[in-house]
């Protein structure tokens, strides 16, 4: 009998990837997501993509009495959770709104799941836990420290489920990405932006398509290689596979762990840049502007652990993931037109 996985936020961009590698994997995924961040209709691309109709529920996982119904009905086994807003430059702008939306909802959730007996779970949590970086490669054991109220959330949230560790004996595996870019490559799921993107590849994607005139670049003279601020760029799909692993792992755990998710190799934004002309054979016009407070020069991964502990490593280059991304992006213009 496949064990049941409840995915908070699987409609969205990394939660669908890591459904589509659950299925793969011989798990039953259990989506639950409020869709602020997410379409419905990316259930139908799941079922297309896979031939399996998910099981999927609407609703916020702040509903405490409803996400313990969902976790007795169908004998959860783990949860992996996705659920949250996400944007950096957002979140200091409407502080209070992200602690209610990331921390609050994320208490209600260990709640339901310490009343219907669940007691592993894999976490979403990202590299901004890192702050400004002192030493580059980044390990797990580097100061953590947050430089937004975004990072904060990850951070309170990282400290609480350590806590359920400790003195729930629950088990517990931090997952902190780095910088994910790329879609699947059907064309069928990827990351849909609306409005004005908070990262790098989208906008550049929006340029590509003539949505906006230019790209803007940051700073032009970091101590770089070429002077633009070097990110460790991770494929979707292995980052979702990264979550399979965390699952066959997660019941041998004694202590919580937490694992960086990247490549190990930084790449400059006008590395990004040419890669993605390359690749794709669309010019992307750019201009530099002024550098973004808190920006760090760079910033990239040691992933040995994950690849010792999990056995996990990243396989996917930075040529296939501009390619899947901008599959992807054609493949939305020509649904949009339709």
């Amino acid at each position: 009998m496949c064990s049941a996985i409840l995915v908070t936020g699987g409609a969205g961009y990394i939660g669908s990837h890591t459904v589509v590698e659950l299925l793969a994997a011989g798990y039953e995924p259990i989506i639950v997501d409020n869709l602020c961040n997410a379409r419905r209709e990316v259930l139908t691309q799941l079922q297309q993509l896979t031939g399996v109709k998910i099981t999927f529920y609407e609703r916020d996982i702040q509903d405490q009495a409803g996400m313990v119904e969902i976790l007795q009905k169908h004998a959860i086994q783990a949860v992996i959770h996705f659920a949250a807003l996400k944007a950096v430059g957002e979140s200091t702008e409407q502080p209070e709104r992200y602690f209610a939306g990331n921390i609050s909802s994320s208490i209600s959730l260990i709640q339901a799941m310490q009343q219907a007996g669940v007691n592993q779970i894999v976490f979403s949590s990202s590299a901004t836990v890192y702050g400004l970086p002192k030493t580059l490669p980044i390990e797990e054991t580097a100061p953590i420290e947050t430089l937004s109220p975004y990072g904060t959330t990850k951070i309170v949230i990282e400290r609480l489920l350590n806590d359920m560790a400790q003195f729930r004996n629950w088990q517990v595996i931090h997952l902190r990405y780095f910088n994910p870019v790329g879609a699947h490559p059907s064309g069928l799921i990827g990351e849909r932006v609306v409005g004005k993107p908070n990262n790098l590849l989208p906008f550049l994607c929006q340029v590509a398509k003539g949505e906006r005139p230019h790209l803007a670049i940051f700073g032009q003279d970091y101590p770089t290689p070429d002077g633009t601020c070097v990110r460790d760029y991770i494929h979707v799909v292995d980052l979702a596979k990264a979550h399979v692993k965390a699952l066959n792992k997660i019941g041998t755990l004694e202590a919580p762990v937490a694992y960086n998710l990247g490549t190990g190799r930084g790449y400059s934004v006008l590395e990004l840049l040419h890669t993605f002309e390359k690749e794709t054979g669309v010019t992307v016009p750019y201009e530099y502007a002024a550098r973004r407070p808190g920006d760090a020069p760079a910033c990239y991964a040691n992933p040995a652990l994950a690849e010792s502990e999990l056995g996990w490593v990243a396989e996917r280059d930075l040529a296939e993931m501009m390619r899947d991304a901008w599959r992807w992006e054609c493949a939305s213009m020509h649904s949009e037109m339709t």
